[in-house]
């Protein structure tokens, strides 16, 4: 929402002057923010963990997705980056070719690339041909006596392109992963909170029909304060607290950080910030379309990416 915006600096200021301590103590901000949160997404989606960074959020969404399934393997995109963590460079093909390579555990699914993958516009169903890929490195695991717990992928990949995936492949996705076991995780850490302008969530660009089974977030969620969440189903957190091993953040979901992140609802809202973003990346849309009749070299112009791009310096935010 802006650099030190008014709003946030005040929200920020005042409950400091009034109290700010560890999260085992029980404050209204937490609740009173995970409710604002539930409104902005699907009703399944209804259990909070509050943490201080996407990395945190990513890990924990890990833990629940084998607590839950009781299986390991999890599937990622090419060229995915999901955070610093040792737990998330391991699932982070952007990384790990760099340091140790590949687990056994991972593995690694083309990007849906329509303009320079697999499969492009040409192809005759590019939706079903991507989600394939996935369906056959599942088949390959099971043959190897491996098990799916999570496919891990952000709804709009960012390192890997500013790739926007075929609408339909993430349905198609699901159903294979769920059909073995698994779950869908969608990292919106870097294009959440109204960021894609059309929806406040990047997933939500696959259609009303397509519900992941947990969603992270991070960075704009704070405007720049160290706060980030999980949100899941009641199944999913029920499993995870069936093992007795409470998880407990010691300032995640603070009382200081929670009235920040309220206030960066309350700004997105009062100033109209998804409309926005909308109406000048519309704008920029038009013009690089222009340039791209004009100049040959041009060849692809995305326009949920454009947004996005141009939302990161309207919200304020840096790169993960």
């Amino acid at each position: 929402v802006g650099h030190c915006h008014p709003d946030i600096v005040k929200a920020a200021h005042e409950q400091n002057q009034l109290l700010n301590t560890n999260s085992r103590y029980l404050h209204d901000n937490l609740v009173d923010y995970a409710e604002r949160l539930s409104k902005t997404l699907p009703e399944k989606l209804c259990i909070f963990y509050f943490l201080n960074s996407g990395s945190e959020a990513n890990d924990l969404a890990l833990r629940l997705a084998r607590q839950y399934t009781k299986h390991e393997d999890v599937i990622v995109l090419d060229h995915a980056y999901h955070g610093h963590l040792t737990s998330l460079i391991d699932i982070s093909p952007y990384k790990f070719r760099n340091l140790e390579g590949q687990k056994e555990w991972v593995h690694v699914a083309p990007v849906p690339d329509t303009y320079r993958g697999l499969y492009r516009e040409d192809h005759e169903d590019s939706v079903t041909a991507y989600a394939n890929e996935v369906k056959n490195i599942i088949e390959q695991a099971h043959k190897r006596g491996r098990k799916i717990a999570a496919f891990f992928v952000e709804s709009l990949p960012s390192v890997g392109g500013q790739i926007i995936p075929p609408a339909g492949y993430f349905q198609k996705v699901a159903e294979h992963v769920r059909k073995a076991g698994g779950i869908f995780i969608a990292d919106e850490i870097q294009v959440g909170f109204g960021r894609v302008g059309k929806h406040f969530w990047a997933f939500q660009l696959q259609g009303e029909d397509f519900v992941p089974d947990i969603v992270t977030m991070g960075k704009p969620i704070g405007n720049g304060h160290p706060i980030a969440c999980v949100a899941t189903t009641k199944e999913i957190a029920e499993a995870f607290a069936a093992t007795g091993v409470e998880y407990f953040n010691t300032f995640g979901g603070n009382p200081v950080s929670c009235a920040i992140g309220l206030a960066v609802l309350d700004v997105i809202e009062k100033e109209h910030l998804q409309a926005h973003a909308t109406e000048v990346g519309n704008f920029l849309m038009k013009l690089l379309k222009e340039q791209k009749i004009k100049h040959p070299i041009i060849g692809d112009v995305r326009y949920q990416c454009l947004i996005y791009i141009f939302s990161c310096f309207l919200f304020g935010s840096v790169s993960k």
